[in-house]
């Protein structure tokens, strides 16, 4: 029970490694609180983790509507009294062509950037803009943003997400930095290629897989509980000594 007392608002909790993540925080003592605009999948994993004995509660979330944003606040802290850990899991991958392969830069779209920078990079200015005091009235308080690889190094496509992914990495240093003296930590997690939906059309083409498992040095793609893990460790107590740091989860793809 590591985290039994806390209280943690998962933004993406209906499916992938939102769900993981808030199936792994209530097994660990945690009420969990998962927004999403998936209600149906959300109201799922809400109801697994009440049945299994946890409390969950599931709420709409539009991660770029900020009247969104101060609804999931709000409801978290009449709920369950308080919040201590905010997981900004919500996001998109970026434009595909209609062969599904990347957009080169020049041929982007303004609405196609916007898109992604909005759900990305704004929702998790959202996020945490509306949880830092609800975490201050708490006496501290962990923000976790998940980024990506890509938000670390570069790559031949995929240039929007890119862009929102190094942006969620610098905004989580800044934020560590401006309310470390309050208690509050924020970090980055990056993960690598996981088995999710958002993967799930590159994952579907055996050759690119084929080609990402001999790319990765532990010689798999990633699960959703490996990078839960990792945000289990960054909402507990076992981490209070680490903010404004990247928790990198690839499997050794970047290490090469």
């Amino acid at each position: 029970m590591r985290l039994e007392g806390k209280v943690a608002l998962i933004s993406g909790g209906a499916r992938g490694m939102g769900a993981a993540e808030a199936r792994l925080l209530a097994r660990e003592g945690a009420k969990v609180v998962i927004g999403d605009l998936l209600e149906e999948e959300g109201k799922q994993v809400e109801a697994e983790i009440n049945e299994a004995g946890g409390e969950a509660l599931f709420i709409t979330l539009d991660v770029t509507r900020e009247e969104d944003w101060k609804h999931a606040i709000e409801a978290t802290v009449r709920r369950f009294g308080t919040l201590h850990v905010l997981v900004n899991n919500a996001g998109v991958g970026g434009a595909r062509a209609p062969d599904g392969g990347p957009i080169p830069l020049d041929g982007l779209t303004v609405e196609q950037w916007d898109r992604v920078q909005d759900v990305n990079s704004t929702g998790v200015f959202l996020g945490t803009k509306h949880a830092i005091p609800a975490m201050r009235q708490a006496g501290g308080g962990s923000i976790i943003n998940i980024a990506s690889i890509y938000g670390l190094v570069g790559s031949s496509g995929a240039t929007a997400y890119h862009a929102s992914k190094g942006a969620v990495r610098l905004f989580t240093k800044a934020t560590a930095v401006q309310h470390a003296r309050e208690g509050i930590r924020a970090n980055s997690v990056h993960p690598g290629f996981i088995d999710t939906p958002m993967t799930e059309r590159l994952r579907s083409d055996p050759e690119r897989r084929e080609d990402l498992v001999r790319r990765t040095p532990l010689g798999r793609i990633g699960v959703p509980a490996d990078v839960a893990y990792g945000v289990l460790f960054l909402a507990s107590d076992e981490s209070s000594f680490m903010t404004g740091s990247e928790l990198v989860i690839d499997g050794g793809y970047t290490a090469q």
